[in-house]
């Protein structure tokens, strides 16, 4: 008579599920592999009694417990094959993840199996929905940025777009990105204080509509009938539809006159080129016409003047430093 007793079955370890969800995705919105992982759970923990996704995960009718278990809590509560999801915070849950990976270092436990569920993802252009959140706090908590106007920020605009243009010219792609983010923080500022403007207020989300249907009314090539096939023919639409649009008396209207005089003369060509005006240039001498003559030359010959002008500026700075015995 065999009286051997057959070797116990080892508990089968479960499966840990931590859910992510991104904070600029509405609450609810989830994939299908994250509500499947829900609804067939054994249990659903979250340690945030307040995470926006709690009210909507309840209402699919999934039980959720308020609570934080330790690593080794939670390899036990899989004991027996059970499947816990853990809806992370915000955070990600580092201390979590941080016990289960030294627990599996350790080689004393037999670990469930480990998955990162994505559940929503940020689309194109999320994060710019983070870059509002925090201009609304500084501009309601910071003593300085509470008290500024579209007039007083108007300066940093300027100096903004031309560091800018330096990142540009430089061919600094670092310096590039910083940048871009600096004059954007110009536009999201300035849409933050337009709204508490008590006549006529509006807000980023206006800025952007504003600008999305002017790009799809001037680009009837992409998104209507019209067809394009060279620049030449989009700067044509371009043109013509914002004529319509301003139902200007004068090519010159609109052309800030306030702009670097050679920028300015490079413009004031470009609208009579365009045009096909002939307008004689004043005869009157100095330095002044002088530079005005060398811009619409410039223009027409399809060289940005002002660019041209720091290009050489910078080659003068260089050699200056190089009689000084510095570095360029």
């Amino acid at each position: 008579m065999n009286t051997t007793r057959p070797e116990a079955t080892p508990a089968a370890p479960g499966r840990i599920v931590l859910l992510t969800t991104s904070h600029r995705v509405a609450p609810g919105l989830l994939s299908w592999p994250a509500w499947q992982a829900l609804h067939s759970a054994d249990s659903v923990l979250c340690a945030d009694g307040a995470h926006p996704q709690l009210p909507y995960l309840r209402e699919a009718g999934i039980r959720v417990a308020e609570a934080a278990p330790t690593a080794e809590e939670l390899v036990d509560t899989c004991t027996g094959g059970r499947t816990v999801v853990v809806v992370a915070t915000g955070e990600g849950e580092p201390a979590l993840t941080d016990g289960l990976a030294r627990l599996a270092g350790s080689g004393r436990f037999s670990m469930p199996d480990l998955e990162l569920l994505p559940a929503s993802y940020d689309l194109p252009g999320a994060r710019l929905l983070d870059l509002v959140q925090v201009m609304d706090r500084i501009r309601a908590e910071c003593p300085w940025s509470s008290q500024q106007t579209h007039k007083g920020l108007a300066k940093y605009g300027i100096e903004e777009a031309y560091e800018l243009v330096e990142a540009i010219e430089e061919g600094d792609r670092d310096e590039l990105r910083e940048e871009l983010g600096d004059v954007l923080l110009q536009v999201v500022f300035h849409a933050r204080i337009a709204e508490e403007d008590p006549d006529a207020p509006f807000s980023i989300d206006d800025v952007a509509g504003t600008i999305v249907a002017k790009l799809i009314h001037r680009h009837p090539h992409v998104f209507g009938d019209e067809t394009a096939t060279t620049p030449e023919e989009v700067k044509e639409h371009w043109l013509r539809t914002k004529a319509m649009e301003k139902r200007r008396e004068s090519v010159t209207d609109g052309i800030p006159l306030g702009q670097p005089g050679l920028a300015l003369a490079a413009k004031l060509a470009s609208r009579v080129r365009t045009a096909g005006l002939e307008v004689p240039l004043p005869k009157t001498e100095g330095i002044g016409y002088d530079l005005l003559a060398l811009a619409v030359r410039a223009e027409a010959e399809g060289v940005d003047p002002e660019a041209a002008l720091r290009a050489a500026g910078r080659a003068y700075r260089d050699a200056v430093r190089a009689a000084e015995g510095l570095e360029g």
